[in-house]
């Protein structure tokens, strides 16, 4: 069983006098970055001048460096970038300040995991990756709670890098609904693997294949669209909420009878050991080694995909669908 940590388990106090630089302020930095500092954390900001960013960081209260300035004068570096500008960003402007004693903190895993980032042995490097997007964390911590999370410890300098990164969670809300323990490793691969095989790749080829079947078979493309895509959210919601049982005890006998009958023949183990695939590639690194040769070469594929998807008859289907429904203009 995984350990669950909650707010009696937070029993230290050592981020009471540290100062904390958020490097970043998308989703996920703000989020994290306000969360801190309403819970009495000293914050600052680390961005590159002249972007959006910076001017929003410092309408929100902060008090904004550049990354170099940021990680000179924090105790802990918390790297909320996107993944593929870390290495280069924590190279330039992060390694030459992470003196002894300092502290360098993730959302999540794959840096570090995959040997992008490689900090030097004389510092604590934990992980702290609240299970939501970043307005979620921030709603729920307004409200008086907060969003699930993991933390992990790479390396444990100090001695205190477990007890710092609870505390951090804390501060973000976190344990008030239950932080995991976990590692770098099973956090990233399972991260990867779950968008691939289900989050992103799975259920956008099951609508588009769902859609496109409805479609060949002679119904409308809207009609398609609300049996395809439209009503998926309906049945996500379901599950989020109760789980499979819930959903099940919801939707019609008809729906019950038919999914549980269908289902398994049409997601089959043949598509079970694509996703066996998957997850080898992501856990023997060959997807990251294709994925940093795509990034440096462009992106010439992932745009080409996107053009692609964009171009769908469902997405333009989609188009007329969600102004019916009032969510688009």
């Amino acid at each position: 069983m995984v350990k669950v940590y909650y707010d009696e388990d937070v029993t230290t106090n050592y981020l009471k006098d540290k100062v904390v630089a958020v490097i970043g302020y998308g989703s996920q930095g703000k989020a994290q970055a306000q969360n801190l500092r309403d819970s009495g954390i000293k914050v600052i900001v680390g961005l590159r001048p002249g972007g959006s960013s910076w001017n929003l960081a410092k309408q929100d209260g902060f008090e904004v460096l550049e990354i170099s300035e940021a990680s000179k004068k924090a105790d802990i570096i918390h790297i909320l970038i996107p993944d593929m500008v870390q290495p280069e960003i924590y190279k330039n402007e992060i390694h030459p300040y992470m003196g002894e004693g300092k502290t360098l903190g993730f959302s999540h895993g794959f840096n570090i995991h995959y040997g992008l980032i490689v900090p030097p042995s004389n510092v604590d490097v934990f992980m702290v990756a609240p299970k939501s997007p970043g307005s979620k964390v921030r709603e729920t911590y307004l409200n008086g709670f907060g969003t699930p999370a993991l933390i992990a410890v790479h390396q444990d300098y100090t001695g205190k890098c477990e007890a710092l990164a609870l505390e951090f969670a804390k501060a973000l809300g976190c344990t008030k609904a239950g932080v995991i323990k976990t590692t770098f490793k099973d956090e990233t691969e399972s991260d990867l693997i779950g968008e691939q095989c289900v989050l992103v790749g799975g259920v956008m080829e099951l609508i588009k294949k769902g859609f496109e079947v409805l479609v060949e078979e002679g119904y409308p493309p809207e009609l398609a669209y609300f049996e395809a895509c439209n009503e998926l959210k309906l049945i996500v919601d379901l599950i989020y909420e109760g789980g499979l049982t819930k959903m099940l005890s919801t939707v019609s006998e008809t729906a019950r009878f038919g999914g549980l009958l269908m289902g398994s023949k049409i997601v089959d183990d043949h598509v079970k050991e694509n996703m066996r695939m998957t997850a080898k590639k992501v856990k023997d690194g060959s997807f990251t080694k294709t994925w940093l040769e795509e990034y440096k070469s462009g992106r010439k594929n992932l745009q080409k995909w996107l053009e692609e998807t964009q171009k769908h008859s469902l997405e333009t289907t989609g188009k007329v669908i969600r102004k019916m429904s009032g969510l688009e203009k």
